[in-house]
């Protein structure tokens, strides 16, 4: 009966809590709702700068705020123009450049940017930076975090619900159910389910960038860099929570017209 009673509650949970990714029209899990997670996101951004050395007054922080403004300006003409006006009603956009060597950037719930250091050679040129920027800014604005988090609950109840069904069996039974249950549900839901994040953010960007009137082409060209400065010691795609280079630049490479014309919609016709 326990085992029935978890299942059912979280067949309600995962009914009841649902959103939807406005760039792709899908039903997508949201067990935690935005206004939880904006005020945490917002918060948690805070202390990030508070810890980190953060840069300011160079060109290249003035850099990294001027195409942010230009990617959050064509996130909320494309979100007007496609019935979401408002989407955005709850975003305090945000961007910082953080003196670091990692080769990264990300932004929280809710639009707060950090770009580090360590990526400004890789990315190259202000073009360079809208590839990343168009990608950071797709994660939030498709949810992804509220996603992941909704996902990560679920695999906590159906952990219990699996510790509950054997916990009669012998102990070394439910070691190996255990394992085999921690390793399929990461490498057969939680690892795919990033991935499946990290192509829709780069589809989303790639469009993104070419409304802020940057040049897609260039998305695939960034990722030949990244490629280039991993020096193939990246894992096989199925152990990532991200996609192959290769992959990546592929298909990179074969959304670019359609972000141009997608582009045009909106008058944009040469890029930077």
């Amino acid at each position: 009966m326990k085992i029935k009673r978890i299942s059912a509650l979280a067949a309600v949970l995962l009914f009841l809590s649902c959103a939807t990714n406005p760039f792709t029209g899908k039903k997508t899990m949201a067990l935690v709702p935005n206004s939880q997670i904006l005020p945490m996101a917002f918060q948690q951004y805070n202390q990030f700068l508070g810890e980190n050395k953060v840069v300011k007054g160079t060109s290249e922080s003035e850099m990294i705020t001027r195409v942010g403004q230009k990617i959050a300006k064509a996130s909320e003409r494309w979100l007007n123009a496609n019935g979401y006006a408002g989407y955005l009603k709850d975003y305090k956009w945000e961007y910082n450049l953080v003196e670091d060597k990692t080769v990264n950037a990300w932004c929280m719930p809710g639009g707060k940017i950090v770009f580090y250091t360590g990526i400004l050679p890789i990315a190259k040129t202000e073009t360079g930076i809208a590839a990343i920027m168009g990608h950071e800014v797709a994660h939030a604005l498709a949810n992804h975090g509220q996603q992941r988090m909704s996902a990560s609950q679920i695999q906590q109840v159906a952990g219990v619900a699996t510790a509950a069904v054997i916990s009669n069996k012998s102990q070394k039974t439910q070691q190996i159910v255990g394992t085999a249950f921690g390793l399929g549900s990461q490498f057969g839901v939680m690892l795919p389910f990033s991935r499946s994040h990290e192509t829709e953010a780069d589809r989303i960007g790639i469009q993104l960038m070419a409304i802020a009137g940057y040049n897609p082409d260039e998305a695939a060209n960034l990722w030949r860099r990244m490629k280039a400065n991993s020096g193939g010691k990246a894992p096989p795609e199925f152990m990532s929570t991200h996609p192959s280079s290769d992959t990546r630049i592929a298909n990179l490479t074969a959304w670019a017209p359609s972000a141009r014309a997608e582009a045009k919609k909106f008058g944009v016709t040469t890029f930077k």
